[in-house]
């Protein structure tokens, strides 16, 4: 499953292709899942030293360090991150930050590219919220509201629910510690690493220029999926 996975990343047509449960199945020892597209496709909003190292150092370390904590263990990464609290933090942290990264970039899209959400997400997100202008101001007050390193989502959480979560470190809602389970559908990296090169401490001004590199179809599929 994880060769199919790698494959569908490939090219920018099957970025959409994607699916949580490639990523959940994927088993150690665990790699680094190439791009599907250039480090530079995402200026000014990202740009290309911070992909290159974001993805090239940063991910790669986590991959790196979560296959030497398991040692000869293989187990898959959901079932990693489902039992998370019998794992020591070396696991917990690495298997969080390669899941997370391995879900962000494929929900990236050059800002040339048009991409829509599904009628049926866009109606949940306004009945929720009240409009998806609404939506965006929450998540982005609580993307800069959280303190130190961590991520901002869009789940849907056990009952069926949106919900706007935010993880500290490199956590996650489909582990068992988190306060807030559910399945993410949209998820912000805000760890300085994403943006500061770019942004300095502005994070603020990283999380509005997120909305335009957003691949809500992508959104809307992983909202979909059962």
């Amino acid at each position: 499953m994880w060769k199919l996975f790698v494959l569908s990343l490939l090219t920018p047509l099957a970025v959409s292709a994607a699916t949580i449960k490639d990523m959940n199945s994927q088993k150690a020892p665990f790699k680094l899942p190439p791009l599907a597209y250039p480090t530079s496709a995402f200026e000014p909003v990202i740009d290309k030293a911070t992909m290159d190292l974001h993805h090239g150092k940063h991910h790669q370390a986590y991959v790196d360090k979560l296959n030497e904590a398991l040692g000869s263990a293989k187990p898959t990464l959901l079932e990693v991150l489902r039992a998370t609290k019998n794992y020591p933090d070396a696991v917990r942290n690495n298997a969080g930050g390669h899941w997370n990264h391995s879900f962000f970039w494929t929900l990236l899209v050059p800002e040339t590219k048009t991409t829509k959400l599904s009628k049926k997400l866009e109606s949940d997100i306004v009945k929720t919220f009240g409009s998806l202008d609404e939506f965006k101001g929450q998540f982005e007050q609580k993307a800069t509201g959280l303190f130190g390193s961590g991520w901002v989502w869009l789940i849907r959480a056990e009952d069926g629910s949106l919900k706007i979560t935010t993880t500290a470190n490199q956590d996650n809602p489909l582990m068992d510690i988190a306060t807030e389970k559910g399945r993410p559908i949209l998820g912000l990296d805000v760890w300085e690493h994403a943006y500061y090169l770019n942004y300095q401490n502005r994070r603020a001004d990283y999380v509005k220029g997120f909305w335009k590199i957003v691949n809500w179809e992508q959104v809307s599929k992983y909202d979909s999926e059962k």
